[in-house]
């Protein structure tokens, strides 16, 4: 084989979201000697970003002072906000939580102000590569960190070399960045290679599933900011939804469902279109149209699960860490944060050493254990999560104690060992009628002829164990219909629809078995996310 082609530069960092390009920007503005790399393995940078997204603008401002001047393309300021528990008919308004007063935040597409963010950092030096996938990280011989390997373009599903093959490159750096969002696949092995989740939590995860419509005119209130509890979610299981007024009579709506849920016959996707055919929804989506949609894992864990984040070579920022504060459905603030910490903290050095403590010790961390104790609290049941919830924030976490964490596949029932809850849902009449259809409107793509990225390790436990114990989960929790089980003269078999995935990771994380690998597929595969 021949030698790889290479590229050196002093920092590479692996994700064009939020803590990624803040990285790259305020390392340039500190070091704009520096030679900085950013890769994305979306088609464009924003087109696999979702988001709700509600962001705090502190950060931002910090970052880039002028940024109001010329904001991104989708930014409409927060005017009110609503929050509701709901029941099947109707529902009750409460008093807004704490954490969900927006005034004097922004709705945005969190795709767009990726994209828009991008060529600020090239406009400081950053190069900024779309459409390159890194598919394992690069080593020294003392076993530190080196970079990362681009996955090759052109292999075939048999692993020959197809007409238009293309060795991937490999691009060397003093420090690597990880900034791939929740459960990246080169973190998820580097994390397990040095130990970093030991002494912390197991890592939790939700799955977020929204759409973007177009409604008749005169039903959008522009900045209004409404969300809700209670159904379609029974009492046992962790769920939520969001809906924000944008500009130009759109609406940004989607549910949020904890991947800690026990009954292993739930669909999240089945439960944020019953959502939508509530009453209080529906009346705004009819006659409308769907013009965009997707599904990602929102990373939930906390303070108690947040990994060591330094290794030899590389750090961890953003939701590669994972720092979303759950009870503000809020994340990006802390993404852009912890990005300019850490290009603070490594200015000078380009080490790694060190930023475990300096980002434990920072406001960041100090926001997420002031609230540690809330999302665990949901565990034990909707009602007692609220009356946690309520004490927490009445003490601002300064409770003698910590919840613990479990990891999300080990909270599934088996098949009959639970009554199924009751699910009260309706006849739902919006559009789209099934995950296919949704798949359509996330604009996925993928290359029919390469390797699956979706690698099961031992296929028989699906057509024999987990079929009999659990009933095929996977055919339920995936939102986008890859995974199916079919019926043949020979017997079952699983068949994995690959082409479908719009890159959630649900199947990763709530596996029973563990037995499913999600890496990157070929560089620009996957979803092509408009404005969500």
């Amino acid at each position: 084989m021949s030698e790889r082609e290479t590229m050196e530069y002093d920092v590479i960092v692996v994700g064009a979201g939020p803590s990624g390009l803040s990285f790259a920007i305020r390392m340039k503005q500190l070091k704009p000697e520096l030679n900085i790399c950013v890769i994305e393995k979306a088609s464009t940078v924003g087109a696999q970003i979702l988001s709700g997204a509600v962001i705090e603008p502190q950060p931002l401002d910090a970052l880039l002072p002028g940024w109001r001047e010329a904001p991104p393309p989708i930014c409409i300021p927060a005017t009110e906000d609503e929050f509701w528990l709901l029941n099947q008919t109707g529902g009750r308004k409460l008093p807004l939580p704490p954490g969900m007063h927006n005034h004097g935040n922004f709705i945005v597409s969190l795709g767009a102000m990726c994209a828009w963010m991008a060529p600020q950092a090239e406009a400081l030096g950053v190069d900024v590569f779309p459409g390159f996938a890194a598919s394992e990280t690069i080593t020294r011989e003392d076993g530190s960190v080196a970079g990362v390997r681009i996955g090759d373009m052109g292999v075939a599903k048999d692993g020959s070399h197809k007409a238009g093959y293309t060795q991937g490159i490999d691009i060397t750096a003093k420090l690597t960045v990880l900034a791939e969002g929740a459960r990246g696949h080169l973190s998820k092995r580097l994390i397990k290679q040095f130990k970093l989740d030991e002494g912390h939590d197991p890592q939790t995860y939700s799955i977020g599933i929204k759409e973007l419509w177009q409604v008749p005119a005169g039903r959008v209130s522009p900045g209004k900011i409404v969300h809700s509890v209670g159904w379609p979610a029974d009492t046992q299981t962790y769920g939520g939804s969001f809906l924000y007024h944008l500009d130009g009579d759109r609406i940004a709506l989607g549910y949020v469902s904890g991947l800690d849920y026990k009954d292993p016959e739930y669909k999240p996707w089945e439960a944020f279109q019953q959502w939508k055919n509530h009453p209080m929804v529906k009346e705004l989506l009819e006659g409308g149209s769907i013009l965009s949609a997707g599904a990602r894992a929102i990373v939930t864990g906390g303070w108690q699960s947040l990994p060591t984040v330094e290794m030899p070579g590389a750090i961890l920022i953003g939701d590669t860490a994972g720092l979303l504060n759950v009870p503000k459905i809020k994340g990006t603030h802390q993404a852009i944060r912890s990005g300019m910490l850490a290009a603070e903290h490594v200015a000078d050095t380009l080490q790694s050493t060190g930023w475990d403590a300096r980002l434990r010790d920072s406001e960041v961390m100090a926001e997420l254990r002031e609230v540690r104790n809330i999302k665990p609290g949901f565990k034990k049941g909707f009602w007692f999560g609220m009356l946690n919830a309520a004490w927490e924030t009445a003490v601002k976490g300064r409770s003698p104690w910590t919840l613990k964490n479990k990891p999300d596949w080990a909270s599934l029932y088996k098949v009959g060992e639970h009554e199924a809850p009751k699910r009260d849902y309706v006849e739902r009449t919006l559009a789209p009628r099934d995950r296919l259809a949704g798949v359509y409107f996330a604009a996925t793509e993928h290359e029919e002829d390469q390797p699956v990225h979706l690698q099961v390790t031992d296929p028989s436990v699906c057509v024999e164990q987990c079929a009999r114990e659990y009933d095929n989960p996977c055919t339920r929790f995936c939102p986008a219909g890859v995974y199916e089980i079919v019926e043949e003269e020979a017997g079952k078999r699983l068949q994995i629809n690959a082409a479908n995935c719009v890159h959630c990771k649900t199947c990763d994380i709530k596996d029973p078995y563990q037995i499913i690998n999600w890496v990157t597929p070929e560089g620009g595969s996957g979803p092509n996310y408009q404005n969500l």
